[in-house]
Protein backbone atom coordinates (compact mmCIF):
# COMPACT_ATOMS: atom_id res chain seq x y z
CA UNK A 1 0.00 0.00 0.00
CA UNK A 2 1.41 3.57 -0.84
CA UNK A 3 1.00 5.65 2.56
CA UNK A 4 -1.10 8.53 2.40
CA UNK A 5 0.39 12.41 3.51
CA UNK A 6 -3.01 12.21 5.52
CA UNK A 7 -2.65 9.39 7.84
CA UNK A 8 -1.36 11.29 10.76
CA UNK A 9 -3.61 13.74 10.14
CA UNK A 10 -6.42 11.46 10.75
CA UNK A 11 -4.58 9.78 13.70
CA UNK A 12 -4.09 13.17 14.94
CA UNK A 13 -8.09 14.33 14.36
CA UNK A 14 -8.85 10.99 16.02
CA UNK A 15 -7.47 12.03 19.62
CA UNK A 16 -9.66 14.59 19.91
CA UNK A 17 -12.81 14.37 18.18
CA UNK A 18 -15.38 10.98 18.66
CA UNK A 19 -15.82 10.72 14.89
CA UNK A 20 -13.70 11.58 11.76
CA UNK A 21 -15.21 11.63 8.24
CA UNK A 22 -13.39 11.12 5.19
CA UNK A 23 -14.86 12.53 2.29
CA UNK A 24 -13.34 12.65 -1.50
CA UNK A 25 -14.03 11.06 -4.92
CA UNK A 26 -14.64 7.31 -5.41
CA UNK A 27 -12.07 5.41 -5.91
CA UNK A 28 -9.78 8.19 -4.39
CA UNK A 29 -8.71 5.48 -1.28
CA UNK A 30 -10.77 6.37 1.47
CA UNK A 31 -11.81 3.06 2.27
CA UNK A 32 -8.61 1.64 2.17
CA UNK A 33 -7.19 4.32 4.24
CA UNK A 34 -10.03 3.97 6.77
CA UNK A 35 -9.70 0.20 7.08
CA UNK A 36 -5.58 0.72 7.68
CA UNK A 37 -5.96 3.37 10.92
CA UNK A 38 -8.96 1.55 12.02
CA UNK A 39 -7.09 -2.38 11.62
CA UNK A 40 -8.86 -3.77 14.67
CA UNK A 41 -12.32 -2.11 14.44
CA UNK A 42 -15.29 -3.62 12.19
CA UNK A 43 -15.71 -2.65 8.93
CA UNK A 44 -19.28 -2.73 7.34
CA UNK A 45 -20.74 -0.69 3.65
CA UNK A 46 -23.34 1.36 3.35
CA UNK A 47 -23.27 0.40 -0.34
CA UNK A 48 -24.00 -3.18 0.61
CA UNK A 49 -27.98 -3.46 0.10
CA UNK A 50 -28.58 -5.85 2.86
CA UNK A 51 -26.07 -3.82 5.72
CA UNK A 52 -28.04 -0.50 4.96
CA UNK A 53 -31.28 -2.29 5.16
CA UNK A 54 -30.43 -3.46 8.41
CA UNK A 55 -28.87 0.10 9.45
CA UNK A 56 -32.24 1.96 8.24
CA UNK A 57 -35.03 -0.69 9.74
CA UNK A 58 -32.88 -0.44 13.16
CA UNK A 59 -30.43 2.25 13.31
CA UNK A 60 -30.12 2.23 17.00
CA UNK A 61 -29.88 -1.77 17.47
CA UNK A 62 -27.14 -1.30 14.12
CA UNK A 63 -24.90 0.74 15.90
CA UNK A 64 -24.61 -0.83 19.31
CA UNK A 65 -23.17 -3.55 17.31
CA UNK A 66 -20.25 -1.59 17.44
CA UNK A 67 -19.61 -1.16 21.27
CA UNK A 68 -15.84 -0.12 20.55
CA UNK A 69 -16.57 1.80 17.63
CA UNK A 70 -16.14 0.76 13.56
CA UNK A 71 -15.63 1.85 9.79
CA UNK A 72 -18.85 3.26 8.35
CA UNK A 73 -18.02 3.31 4.50
CA UNK A 74 -20.50 5.56 2.25
CA UNK A 75 -22.25 6.69 4.89
CA UNK A 76 -24.52 9.04 2.80
CA UNK A 77 -26.48 5.98 1.33
CA UNK A 78 -27.83 5.84 5.22
CA UNK A 79 -28.29 9.54 6.90
CA UNK A 80 -31.01 8.11 8.74
CA UNK A 81 -28.12 6.71 11.52
CA UNK A 82 -26.21 10.01 11.46
CA UNK A 83 -28.61 11.35 14.39
CA UNK A 84 -28.45 7.98 16.44
CA UNK A 85 -24.65 8.28 15.94
CA UNK A 86 -25.05 11.21 17.71
CA UNK A 87 -26.61 9.54 20.50
CA UNK A 88 -24.18 7.07 21.34
CA UNK A 89 -21.07 8.93 21.01
CA UNK A 90 -22.33 11.58 23.83
CA UNK A 91 -23.40 9.04 25.68
CA UNK A 92 -19.92 7.26 25.74
CA UNK A 93 -17.51 10.43 26.06
CA UNK A 94 -14.14 8.41 24.04
CA UNK A 95 -12.20 9.87 21.41
CA UNK A 96 -11.73 8.27 17.79
CA UNK A 97 -14.77 5.95 17.91
CA UNK A 98 -15.96 5.94 14.21
CA UNK A 99 -14.38 6.99 11.02
CA UNK A 100 -17.10 7.57 8.32
CA UNK A 101 -16.70 7.64 4.62
CA UNK A 102 -18.50 9.29 1.62
CA UNK A 103 -18.22 10.26 -1.52
CA UNK A 104 -20.76 12.98 -2.17
CA UNK A 105 -20.18 16.28 -0.20
CA UNK A 106 -24.16 17.04 -0.78
CA UNK A 107 -25.57 13.81 0.71
CA UNK A 108 -22.80 13.43 3.31
CA UNK A 109 -21.99 17.48 4.70
CA UNK A 110 -26.10 18.11 4.72
CA UNK A 111 -26.83 15.24 7.05
CA UNK A 112 -23.88 15.95 9.14
CA UNK A 113 -24.31 19.65 9.72
CA UNK A 114 -27.87 18.78 11.20
CA UNK A 115 -26.77 15.78 12.91
CA UNK A 116 -23.09 15.29 14.35
CA UNK A 117 -21.81 19.19 14.59
CA UNK A 118 -18.59 19.88 16.60
CA UNK A 119 -18.40 16.01 17.30
CA UNK A 120 -16.67 15.31 13.65
CA UNK A 121 -13.83 16.57 12.21
CA UNK A 122 -13.51 16.40 8.17
CA UNK A 123 -10.60 15.21 6.25
CA UNK A 124 -10.86 15.17 2.26
CA UNK A 125 -8.87 12.50 0.19
CA UNK A 126 -8.37 12.89 -2.99
CA UNK A 127 -6.02 10.97 -5.42
CA UNK A 128 -2.47 10.08 -5.23
CA UNK A 129 -0.49 13.74 -4.88
CA UNK A 130 3.26 13.71 -6.79
CA UNK A 131 4.94 13.37 -3.42
CA UNK A 132 2.66 9.98 -2.32
CA UNK A 133 3.77 8.86 -5.83
CA UNK A 134 7.59 9.79 -5.20
CA UNK A 135 7.99 8.59 -1.86
CA UNK A 136 6.75 4.72 -3.41
CA UNK A 137 8.76 5.05 -6.35
CA UNK A 138 5.69 5.06 -9.03
CA UNK A 139 5.89 8.33 -10.55
CA UNK A 140 5.62 8.36 -14.24
CA UNK A 141 8.73 9.23 -15.91
CA UNK A 142 7.77 12.48 -17.59
CA UNK A 143 5.36 15.25 -16.54
CA UNK A 144 3.56 14.31 -19.95
CA UNK A 145 3.33 10.57 -18.37
CA UNK A 146 1.92 11.90 -15.07
CA UNK A 147 -0.76 14.44 -16.40
CA UNK A 148 -2.28 11.64 -18.94
CA UNK A 149 -2.40 9.21 -15.94
CA UNK A 150 -3.45 11.30 -13.30
CA UNK A 151 -3.23 10.07 -9.56
CA UNK A 152 -6.38 7.43 -9.17
CA UNK A 153 -5.08 4.91 -6.74
CA UNK A 154 -6.19 1.78 -9.13
CA UNK A 155 -4.29 2.87 -11.73
CA UNK A 156 -0.91 2.22 -9.75
CA UNK A 157 -2.06 -1.07 -7.76
CA UNK A 158 -3.30 -3.29 -10.82
CA UNK A 159 -2.44 -3.71 -14.56
CA UNK A 160 -5.09 -1.81 -16.30
CA UNK A 161 -4.92 0.50 -19.14
CA UNK A 162 -5.91 4.17 -18.17
CA UNK A 163 -8.45 4.61 -20.97
CA UNK A 164 -10.06 1.36 -19.66
CA UNK A 165 -10.09 2.30 -16.16
CA UNK A 166 -11.02 5.97 -16.52
CA UNK A 167 -13.96 4.60 -18.88
CA UNK A 168 -15.32 2.30 -16.30
CA UNK A 169 -15.44 5.32 -13.86
CA UNK A 170 -17.13 7.71 -15.94
CA UNK A 171 -19.64 5.62 -16.70
CA UNK A 172 -20.06 3.94 -13.03
CA UNK A 173 -20.12 7.67 -11.96
CA UNK A 174 -22.50 8.79 -14.51
CA UNK A 175 -24.85 5.39 -13.77
CA UNK A 176 -24.41 5.65 -9.76
CA UNK A 177 -24.25 9.03 -9.08
CA UNK A 178 -25.88 11.04 -11.56
CA UNK A 179 -28.70 9.79 -12.13
CA UNK A 180 -29.33 9.32 -8.24
CA UNK A 181 -29.11 13.77 -7.86
CA UNK A 182 -30.15 15.25 -10.91
CA UNK A 183 -32.44 11.78 -12.57
CA UNK A 184 -30.39 12.72 -15.93
CA UNK A 185 -32.32 11.39 -18.64
CA UNK A 186 -30.19 12.65 -21.69
CA UNK A 187 -26.90 10.65 -20.34
CA UNK A 188 -25.46 12.10 -24.05
CA UNK A 189 -25.97 15.45 -23.44
CA UNK A 190 -24.30 15.58 -19.92
CA UNK A 191 -21.36 13.37 -21.56
CA UNK A 192 -20.64 16.27 -24.16
CA UNK A 193 -21.21 18.98 -20.81
CA UNK A 194 -18.58 17.25 -18.90
CA UNK A 195 -16.27 16.98 -22.49
CA UNK A 196 -16.70 20.86 -22.83
CA UNK A 197 -15.79 21.39 -19.19
CA UNK A 198 -12.77 19.61 -19.71
CA UNK A 199 -11.89 21.64 -22.58
CA UNK A 200 -12.28 24.47 -20.24
CA UNK A 201 -10.14 23.50 -17.27
CA UNK A 202 -7.42 26.28 -16.24
CA UNK A 203 -9.86 28.85 -17.84
CA UNK A 204 -12.35 31.26 -16.59
CA UNK A 205 -15.95 29.53 -16.28
CA UNK A 206 -18.39 31.59 -18.39
CA UNK A 207 -21.63 30.15 -17.86
CA UNK A 208 -24.00 30.93 -20.19
CA UNK A 209 -21.43 30.11 -23.29
CA UNK A 210 -20.75 26.49 -21.88
CA UNK A 211 -24.44 25.86 -21.56
CA UNK A 212 -25.12 27.27 -25.12
CA UNK A 213 -22.51 25.02 -26.62
CA UNK A 214 -23.97 21.93 -24.34
CA UNK A 215 -27.62 22.79 -25.57
CA UNK A 216 -28.71 23.09 -21.99
CA UNK A 217 -30.16 25.96 -19.75
CA UNK A 218 -27.92 28.41 -17.76
CA UNK A 219 -29.62 26.94 -15.05
CA UNK A 220 -29.15 23.19 -15.92
CA UNK A 221 -25.75 24.28 -16.65
CA UNK A 222 -25.31 25.59 -13.18
CA UNK A 223 -26.80 22.63 -11.44
CA UNK A 224 -24.39 20.13 -13.49
CA UNK A 225 -21.34 22.19 -12.27
CA UNK A 226 -22.75 21.91 -8.89
CA UNK A 227 -23.11 18.40 -8.82
CA UNK A 228 -19.87 17.72 -10.47
CA UNK A 229 -18.27 19.86 -7.87
CA UNK A 230 -19.89 17.88 -5.05
CA UNK A 231 -18.72 14.37 -6.41
CA UNK A 232 -15.17 15.73 -6.71
CA UNK A 233 -14.69 15.84 -10.41
CA UNK A 234 -14.26 19.52 -10.47
CA UNK A 235 -13.73 22.35 -8.69
CA UNK A 236 -13.99 26.46 -9.28
CA UNK A 237 -10.85 28.60 -8.38
CA UNK A 238 -12.07 32.11 -7.10
CA UNK A 239 -10.39 35.51 -7.86
CA UNK A 240 -8.68 36.71 -4.74
CA UNK A 241 -10.40 39.85 -3.07
CA UNK A 242 -7.85 42.30 -2.60
CA UNK A 243 -7.96 44.44 -5.30
CA UNK A 244 -5.07 46.89 -5.44
CA UNK A 245 -6.88 49.17 -6.55
CA UNK A 246 -7.58 47.91 -9.80
CA UNK A 247 -10.40 46.24 -11.78
CA UNK A 248 -10.22 42.40 -11.27
CA UNK A 249 -12.47 39.65 -13.00
CA UNK A 250 -15.21 38.01 -10.60
CA UNK A 251 -15.41 34.88 -12.75
CA UNK A 252 -13.98 31.93 -11.16
CA UNK A 253 -11.55 29.25 -12.64
CA UNK A 254 -12.81 26.04 -13.81
CA UNK A 255 -10.65 22.69 -13.03
CA UNK A 256 -10.65 19.44 -12.67
CA UNK A 257 -9.19 17.44 -9.66
CA UNK A 258 -7.16 14.86 -12.07
CA UNK A 259 -5.47 15.53 -14.68
CA UNK A 260 -5.76 12.18 -16.13
CA UNK A 261 -9.43 12.59 -15.99
CA UNK A 262 -9.63 15.66 -17.94
CA UNK A 263 -7.50 14.19 -20.92
CA UNK A 264 -10.09 11.18 -20.65
CA UNK A 265 -12.41 13.39 -21.24
CA UNK A 266 -10.46 15.45 -24.18
CA UNK A 267 -9.82 12.13 -25.77
CA UNK A 268 -5.92 12.12 -25.13
CA UNK A 269 -4.43 8.64 -25.24
CA UNK A 270 -0.85 8.93 -25.64
CA UNK A 271 1.93 11.93 -23.89
CA UNK A 272 3.06 12.26 -27.90
CA UNK A 273 -0.72 12.97 -28.36
CA UNK A 274 -0.72 15.76 -24.97
CA UNK A 275 3.07 17.13 -26.36
CA UNK A 276 1.35 18.96 -28.69
CA UNK A 277 -2.01 19.65 -27.66
CA UNK A 278 -3.45 23.06 -27.74
CA UNK A 279 -4.33 22.57 -23.85
CA UNK A 280 -1.40 21.40 -22.67
CA UNK A 281 -0.33 23.87 -20.54
CA UNK A 282 -3.84 24.29 -18.89
CA UNK A 283 -3.71 20.77 -18.54
CA UNK A 284 -0.97 21.31 -16.90
CA UNK A 285 -1.78 24.14 -14.79
CA UNK A 286 -4.77 21.67 -13.70
CA UNK A 287 -2.33 19.17 -11.83
CA UNK A 288 -0.18 21.97 -10.55
CA UNK A 289 -3.19 23.60 -8.67
CA UNK A 290 -5.13 19.97 -7.70
CA UNK A 291 -1.36 19.56 -5.73
CA UNK A 292 -1.46 22.57 -4.18
CA UNK A 293 -4.93 21.86 -2.86
CA UNK A 294 -3.91 17.93 -2.27
CA UNK A 295 -0.85 19.59 -0.04
CA UNK A 296 -3.11 21.73 1.63
CA UNK A 297 -5.86 19.24 2.61
CA UNK A 298 -3.23 16.13 3.51
CA UNK A 299 -2.19 18.20 6.29
CA UNK A 300 -5.86 19.33 7.28
CA UNK A 301 -6.04 22.86 6.24
CA UNK A 302 -8.44 24.95 4.54
CA UNK A 303 -7.28 25.33 0.58
CA UNK A 304 -7.07 29.19 1.09
CA UNK A 305 -6.12 29.52 -2.54
CA UNK A 306 -7.07 31.61 -5.12
CA UNK A 307 -5.92 33.35 -8.35
CA UNK A 308 -5.97 36.89 -9.29
CA UNK A 309 -6.32 38.97 -12.45
CA UNK A 310 -7.04 42.04 -13.89
CA UNK A 311 -9.07 43.97 -16.23
CA UNK A 312 -6.18 44.75 -18.17
CA UNK A 313 -5.21 41.06 -18.62
CA UNK A 314 -2.58 40.43 -16.19
CA UNK A 315 -2.79 37.72 -13.78
CA UNK A 316 -1.26 35.40 -11.48
CA UNK A 317 -1.89 31.78 -11.53
CA UNK A 318 -2.25 30.98 -7.50
CA UNK A 319 -2.15 33.03 -5.02
CA UNK A 320 -1.93 31.44 -1.38
CA UNK A 321 -2.70 32.92 1.83
CA UNK A 322 -0.45 32.41 4.99
CA UNK A 323 -1.61 34.76 7.49
CA UNK A 324 -1.87 38.32 6.37
CA UNK A 325 0.99 37.38 4.06
CA UNK A 326 0.62 36.14 0.45
CA UNK A 327 1.81 33.62 -1.72
CA UNK A 328 2.33 34.41 -5.56
CA UNK A 329 2.55 31.18 -7.53
CA UNK A 330 3.06 31.25 -11.62
CA UNK A 331 2.96 27.66 -13.12
CA UNK A 332 4.03 27.36 -16.63
CA UNK A 333 4.76 24.30 -18.03
CA UNK A 334 7.73 24.63 -20.21
CA UNK A 335 10.74 22.69 -19.28
CA UNK A 336 13.11 25.88 -20.14
CA UNK A 337 12.76 28.67 -17.70
CA UNK A 338 12.42 32.03 -19.72
CA UNK A 339 12.50 35.53 -18.61
CA UNK A 340 8.51 35.86 -19.42
CA UNK A 341 8.17 33.50 -16.73
CA UNK A 342 8.18 35.86 -14.19
CA UNK A 343 6.34 39.09 -15.38
CA UNK A 344 2.98 38.39 -14.22
CA UNK A 345 4.79 38.29 -10.58
CA UNK A 346 6.52 40.83 -11.18
CA UNK A 347 3.76 43.50 -11.35
CA UNK A 348 1.90 41.66 -8.90
CA UNK A 349 4.74 42.35 -6.21
CA UNK A 350 4.68 45.45 -6.99
CA UNK A 351 0.96 46.47 -6.78
CA UNK A 352 1.21 44.16 -3.29
CA UNK A 353 4.02 45.68 -1.89
CA UNK A 354 4.48 44.28 1.97
CA UNK A 355 1.94 42.01 1.41
CA UNK A 356 4.31 39.59 -0.83
CA UNK A 357 5.97 37.22 0.53
CA UNK A 358 8.83 35.13 -1.69
CA UNK A 359 7.21 34.68 -5.10
CA UNK A 360 6.99 30.69 -6.20
CA UNK A 361 7.65 30.03 -10.60
CA UNK A 362 6.46 26.09 -10.95
CA UNK A 363 7.54 24.33 -14.63
CA UNK A 364 7.79 21.67 -16.49
CA UNK A 365 11.38 21.02 -15.59
CA UNK A 366 13.19 18.90 -12.68
CA UNK A 367 15.76 21.87 -10.96
CA UNK A 368 15.15 23.86 -8.34
CA UNK A 369 16.80 26.92 -7.51
CA UNK A 370 16.27 30.37 -6.85
CA UNK A 371 16.24 33.02 -9.24
CA UNK A 372 15.67 37.23 -9.09
CA UNK A 373 13.78 36.17 -5.70
CA UNK A 374 11.69 33.95 -6.91
CA UNK A 375 12.19 30.41 -5.88
CA UNK A 376 12.12 28.14 -8.67
CA UNK A 377 10.26 24.86 -8.43
CA UNK A 378 10.06 21.60 -10.77
CA UNK A 379 6.89 20.25 -11.04
CA UNK A 380 7.73 17.18 -9.16
CA UNK A 381 8.44 19.08 -6.05
CA UNK A 382 5.04 21.24 -7.00
CA UNK A 383 3.04 19.76 -4.01
CA UNK A 384 5.00 21.45 -1.15
CA UNK A 385 4.42 18.51 0.98
CA UNK A 386 8.58 19.26 1.57
CA UNK A 387 8.07 22.43 2.66
CA UNK A 388 8.02 24.04 0.38
CA UNK A 389 4.80 26.26 0.95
Amino acid sequence: MIPRASEQTVRTLLRGFPIVTITGPRQSGKTTLAKLIFADKPYRSLEDPDIRQAAQDDPRGFLERFPGGAVLDEVQRCPEILSYLQTIVDADGRMGLFILTGSQQFGLLSGITQSLAGRTAFVELLPFSIAELTGAGLIPDTIDEMMLKGGYPALYDREISTRAWFGAYVTAYIERDVRQVLMVQELETFRRFVRLCAGRTGQLLNLSSLAADSGITHNTAKAWISVLEASYILFQLRPHHVNFNKRLVKAPKLYFYDAGLACWFLGLQTPQHLETHPLRGNIFETLIVAELMKSRLNRGERPDIYFWRDSNGNEVDVIIEAGDRLIPVEIKSGKTVVRDFFAGLEKWKNLAGTRALNPVLIYGGDDQYRHAMTDVIGWRNAGGERGLF
